[in-house]
């Protein structure tokens, strides 16, 4: 993806790391819903001490050769640039906004709110912003720390003795800031199906989560995991007796006049100027909001460019503004402050707590990004320059990346001609990338095969220690479906695929995936034991659950 660095940008001396080009998953494929990479940077270590004053210097002096600085690169330069994104990528809409030195240089709409429709995109429009959400996650946590009201480096059984993981030392000794960085031995990903589109509290979730298995070794490596930032938004229940949301809407969008951003999509049926999803690679396929309600806290807020200019802006003021104290300045040491790294020799990235850090022209650049069902996001910060940048889109493209990194870069004084045909180039390189996913599995397909068990066979109960239960049930004479206990909306009709395989038709379309078969499994007496799943993706991984027949 990016590299990274960074430690209290404004305090002290600052470790600097390696920024290597390119991209961790391809940003425009319907996965890496976590966030699609900048794919800029660096290819060798630079040594970096700042400090204040070296901070005011810098504000002064850009970079050598073309300098082209944010306060030159007006409102309509950047229209432009955004004009031209819409054009070349497949995508309804999207908002932009950046803040520069406390002030709003834009908050703006371009394209539709729905395909097809004359809906107006602006800077009030309301987009998931999935995980750029963390954010909020962390900076709680960290104000609640720095208030003395919990310990970061107390383990979280402290707060929530039912919290397990695969091994009874490292469930005794993952702390509350373990949880923040990626870095308790669980996988990218892995697990997400517990959550995705359940109905299962968030604490049934966590206690599910001790089913999975380790990746990695404890603190020394890097798994990008929504669980364990779903267990942090129960901490935060655990200390002040408010749910994670209830405590981000009263101490930081009622105190900023977020007024228009909400931590569910429950209220949007009744609020006008909300975007709609789209599968982008089904030709802009509409889709529902996902209900992310449990799995909230690692991705849950909607907002606009307005409203979250303001949050940005309170970051980049340390916490406080306008006089009003958001959250403490001390909040920054920590959640800006590297806490661990990913990639291999020479190309990895480093990770504060709710954010990435990276080094871009010898500044320090924080960032994330948001995969949503249908929408992605991307949230860019140059503290040194007081510099803010928001993208949110309709569409699961490397639009919101892209944009975002050429703002970055004109602040930055780099002027890179090609920066629309080289994303471009990386979106089709990507999409294509996607669509080889199905053709080994589709072409293996024998056909005028028949089933060895019978229908009556496949009927009953599954089981699965990390996920629950599944039901085959008949629906006709020989009709059959598959359902998923409390995630009703994963349900499906199986359609013979070959011998005991099942193709998947999902009764409702999914961002994250499409094609998929199920296998009916036997033991040694050719009796119906279990099932296999087998569906292509990048996010939601069917293959980790294993029903067993009751």
């Amino acid at each position: 993806m990016f590299v990274n660095w960074g430690v209290g940008l404004q305090r002290g001396f600052v470790p600097l790391a390696l920024v290597p080009a390119g991209k961790n998953r391809p940003a425009q494929a319907p996965g890496n819903k976590a966030y699609q990479s900048e794919g800029n940077g660096i290819n060798s270590f630079l040594p970096y001490l700042h400090n204040m004053q070296f901070k005011l210097q810098l504000l002064l002096v850009f970079c050598l050769g073309t300098t082209l600085s944010l306060t030159a690169q007006t409102a309509e330069e950047i229209n432009r640039d955004a004009m031209a994104a819409l054009a070349a990528y497949d995508t309804p809409g999207f908002a932009v906004g950046v803040i520069k030195d406390g002030k709003v240089v834009l908050s703006a709409g371009f394209g539709t709110r729905t395909d097809g429709k004359e809906e107006a995109v602006d800077g009030a429009t309301l987009f998931a912003i999935a995980s750029n959400s963390k954010a909020f996650i962390s900076t709680s946590l960290t104000k609640l720390h720095v208030e003395g009201k919990l310990d970061l480096d107390e383990p979280v059984q402290t707060y929530l003795p039912y919290f397990q993981l695969y091994d009874p030392y490292v469930s005794s000794h993952t702390t509350v800031r373990d949880l923040l960085c990626h870095r308790v031995g669980l996988g990218t990903f892995s697990g997400d199906a517990i959550w995705y589109k359940s109905e299962k509290s968030a604490e049934e979730i966590i206690r599910q989560i001790r089913h999975l298995p380790q990746a990695y070794e404890w603190r020394a490596g890097y798994g990008y995991t929504n669980l364990m930032f779903i267990t942090a938004g129960e901490v935060i229940r655990s200390v002040t007796g408010q749910s994670w949301a209830e405590y981000v809407r009263s101490n930081f969008f009622g105190p900023l006049g977020m007024s228009r951003s909400q931590t569910s999509v429950k209220p949007l049926a009744e609020m006008g100027n909300v975007a709609t999803p789209h599968v982008t690679h089904r030709g802009n396929q509409p889709l529902r909001m996902a209900p992310w309600e449990a799995s909230g806290a690692a991705g849950g807020i909607i907002s606009s460019t307005d409203d979250m200019l303001k949050w940005l802006n309170a970051q980049l003021q340390e916490g406080t503004v306008a006089g009003k104290e958001i959250f403490p300045e001390k909040v920054l040491d920590q959640t800006f402050k590297v806490h661990n790294f990913s990639g291999g020799k020479l190309s990895f990235s480093s990770i504060g707590l709710g954010w990435f850090i990276y080094e871009r022209e010898g500044k320090a650049v924080v960032t994330h990004g948001g995969g949503y069902d249908g929408m992605y996001s991307r949230v860019i910060m140059i503290p040194e320059l007081e510099l803010g940048i928001v993208v949110l889109s309709n569409s699961m493209t490397g639009l919101s990346s892209a944009l975002g990194s050429r703002i970055r870069d004109l602040a930055l004084g780099i002027d890179d001609i090609d920066w629309l045909t080289d994303a471009t180039d990386r979106e089709d390189k990507g999409r294509a990338s996607w669509q080889e996913k199905f053709t080994a599995p589709k072409a293996s397909r024998v056909m005028d095969t028949k089933p060895t068990v019978g229908v009556d066979d496949m009927v009953g109960t599954y089981a699965d220690p990390l996920f629950g239960k599944f039901e085959v049930v008949r629906t006709g004479e020989r009709q059959l479906e598959l359902h998923f206990d409390r995630s009703p909306s994963l349900n499906a009709t199986l359609s013979h695929w070959h011998y005991d395989t099942w193709k998947l038709e999902w009764h409702e379309p999914h961002a994250w995936f499409d094609f998929g078969t199920v296998q009916f499994l036997k033991d040694n007496r050719q009796q119906v034991s279990g099932l296999r799943f087998d569906v292509p993706n990048d996010d939601i991984f069917f293959e980790e659950l294993e029903g067993v027949r009751e």
